[in-house]
Parts: structure tokens; C-alpha cells; sequence
């Protein structure tokens, strides 16, 4: 059966419940810009396709990828001002993504996995997390369960090591560069523009914010460090590590809602 959650009819996610709710998994998007090569949809991408391979694992359901995120920051997404940048006020995304979580958990679905495309979007996951469970209580809701993680982290040592041969600068930098590049050449490759794979040194932004924001440290590809290192070989090697990781970390967090 699939695992897209708006494949389902209202009967068959009903039955789903009934056999023991599973877990639902949200991946959480941006429409920004990624440099001259990749689309704009790579933050929603990237969490959808490794959403739907760690639901076959675990048994999940992916929920609809959220095609909106916060607003894009200068020093680690390029900045809101290329085109194509369709970002949220914090409240409206916080509100939204509260919305769906309630929702979800008064179907039944009380396992639910925040799962994050793109950096900016992290507190605001947090803060949303928190509203709908004091909602849920409220309401006498009980027992909903949310796990909030970016794919990014559950990068091993020995991964960066394959992704970097000579080292990481940051993952700030990495925005658009060797690692997002890799991803998407090895999960969506139609969607990358090859031949427009740049280079160039890596931004160099000061150790503070300034508001109104400064673009005069972005490079003006938007891409915060050279992308010239990537591959989907490089791209093979992070999805094959990252997804049994995650889905073995989301078996250890859910653990004692299955044996309740």
C-alpha cells in the first residue's frame, strides 16, 4: 500500500488508526532560491524523497510536504531577495504547522515527525510543536508524540569525510553547494541543471546580522561556497546513511508509545 498519507482514502486511513496509529512523517519545505542549478524546490524535495524511503522501512505515512518555509537568512540560505523566494511571517507558519499537527493528532495520529528541509524553519517547528500540544491538552487530547529532526545532522563523520575529502567549511555554507548538489543529483537528477553546476570561493559574511539585511557578501549566484565537488555517487553514500539512521533513531523515539 503507499505510504503518501493523500493517497488514502478517509476509510482506509480510519482502518490504518484502528490497526495502530503509525507514524506520520511532515516534511517541512521552503520555495528558495538554490543557486542557477538547482530548483527552488530543493528543500521540499530532498525531505520528501528520503520521508518516503524511511516510511517503507518503518511502516510510516507521509503527509503532504509543506511547499512554504521561514525566510531564507543571507548567511545560510543566500537571502529572501532572488527571485522566486516565497517565504512565511513566523507567526503564519508557526500557526499553520501548529493547525496540522492538531488536526492530525485528533484523527488518531499521535506520531508525528517534523521533518525538516530547510535550516530556518527549526525554531519555528519547535515553537509550533509546543502551542499544539498545550492545544491537545486542552482539549484532553493525550499521548501525541513529536519527534523534530533535520536530515543534516544524522550525517556521520565518515559521510562528511566522503562529501569533503579536504574538510567542511561549515554547513552554513553548504547552502546549494556539495552536499544539497550530491542529494539532488542522486534523488531528483532531471531536476538538476548540470552544466551550471558553479564554482567560487566561499562567502564571507561577518560575524553579525544587520537589518535591513546587506546582500553585499552574497555571491551573486546565490550559492555560499563551490558546488564543483558533487556527485550523486556523493549523493548515493549520504541517502544510504542517513535513512537507516533515521529511521532506526524514529523506532528508538516512538518506542514506548508501541510497547503502551
Amino acid at each position: 500500500m503507499t505510504v503518501h498519507l493523500d493517497e488514502l482514502t478517509w476509510v482506509e486511513l480510519d482502518q490504518r488508526v484502528r490497526d495502530g496509529p503509525p507514524v506520520v512523517i511532515l516534511p517541512a519545505g521552503s520555495l528558495e532560491q538554490h543557486g542557477p542549478h538547482l530548483p527552488l524546490g530543493t528543500d521540499r524535495f530532498m525531505p520528501a524523497r528520503l520521508a518516503e524511503r524511511i516510511a517503507e522501512r518503518i511502516g510510516a505515512l507521509v503527509a503532504p510536504a509543506l511547499p512554504y518555509g521561514y525566510k531564507s537568512q543571507p548567511k545560510s540560505g543566500g537571502g529572501n531577495h532572488f527571485p522566486g523566494c516565497a517565504s512565511l511571517d513566523a507567526t503564519t507558519y508557526i500557526h499553520m504547522v501548529r493547525d496540522i499537527i492538531c488536526d492530525l493528532a485528533r484523527h488518531g495520529l499521535t506520531r508525528i515527525v517534523l521533518f525538516d528541509g530547510h535550516m530556518e524553519n527549526q525554531w519555528f517547528l519547535t515553537e509550533a510543536s509546543d502551542l499544539a500540544l498545550r492545544a491537545l491538552r486542552a482539549e484532553g487530547v493525550e499521548g501525541t508524540r513529536i519527534v523534530k529532526l533535520g536530515y543534516w545532522t544524522f550525517i556521520t563523520p565518515e559521510t562528511e569525510a566522503a562529501l569533503f575529502p579536504d574538510g567542511l567549511l561549515s554547513w552554513e555554507l553548504e547552502h546549494a553547494a556539495v552536499m544539497e548538489t550530491s542529494c539532488m543529483l542522486h534523488l531528483c537528477p532531471d531536476l538538476v541543471r548540470r552544466d551550471l553546476i558553479p564554482d567560487g570561493p566561499p562567502a564571507d559574511f561577518p560575524p553579525y546580522d544587520v537589518y535591513p539585511a546587506d546582500t553585499g557578501s552574497i555571491p551573486p549566484t546565490g550559492v555560499l561556497s563551490s558546488a564543483t565537488g558533487a556527485s550523486a555517487e556523493k549523493g548515493r553514500i549520504v541517502v544510504a546513511q542517513v535513512v537507516p539512521d533515521i529511521a532506526a533513531a524514529l523506532d528508538t523515539a516512538f518506542q514506548s508509545d508501541q510497547q503502551g
